[in-house]
């Protein structure tokens, strides 16, 4: 008896020690975010998602966390005058840190529009631990200002999930790509394939 008793409790010590440093693996897992070469033009993939007036932090508004060209969300998604682009970001030791800093341009060709990071996706003390700042499917998540005041909120929701998916980017553009100006909900959400 005193045998088995030995052997369950080193499987149950083992057990323990496995969990733990699985949960610690994970808690420390995240997206690795491409280092910025400026001038350089990088294409990879992220999961783009939308966000609006009605479903910004706080609801019914367009207020952003780090304004770099704008006082407020927005955009007409030119090169002069990128929509605002919110990412993930870490609170640590008190310092909120974008997972890209603030004033990172990026060309979302799906769209045919300049955006500029100025806004924090994820609330809470701890932001870190939610998707924005983790990724989606091993890749970085963006997450840009649809507009939608003018709309009813149901349009704008339809809108940022007509967008969401993952797709490729060109981070720190040349400023010659295609452009549809406009709001994205003022352009009809409309996605460009070619």
């Amino acid at each position: 008896m005193g045998v088995i008793f030995k052997i369950l409790r080193h499987s149950s010590i083992i057990l323990s020690l496995f969990v733990a440093l699985f949960f610690a693996i994970m808690a420390n897992a995240q997206v690795i975010t491409p280092t910025i070469k400026t001038g350089i033009e990088q294409k990879f993939n992220v999961y783009l998602t939308g966000y609006s007036y009605w479903d910004n932090t706080p609801p019914e508004s367009a207020i952003i966390s780090h304004p770099v060209i704008h006082k407020i969300a927005g955009g007409t998604g030119s090169f002069t005058d990128p929509i605002t682009l919110a990412v993930g970001h870490s609170i640590i030791e008190g310092k909120d840190i974008l997972d890209f800093p603030a004033g990172t341009k990026f060309y979302i060709a799906l769209l045919r529009k300049y955006a500029i990071v100025e806004d924090s996706c994820g609330d809470g003390d701890s932001p870190q631990n939610v998707p924005c700042h983790i990724g989606y499917k091993g890749v970085p998540w963006l997450d840009i200002y649809v507009d939608g005041a003018g709309l009813k909120k149901e349009m704008s929701d339809q809108c940022a999930s007509h967008i969401t998916d993952i797709q490729m980017v060109i981070l720190t553009p040349k400023p010659n790509y295609p452009v549809v100006l406009g709001s994205i909900t003022n352009s009809g959400c409309e996605i460009f394939k070619n």
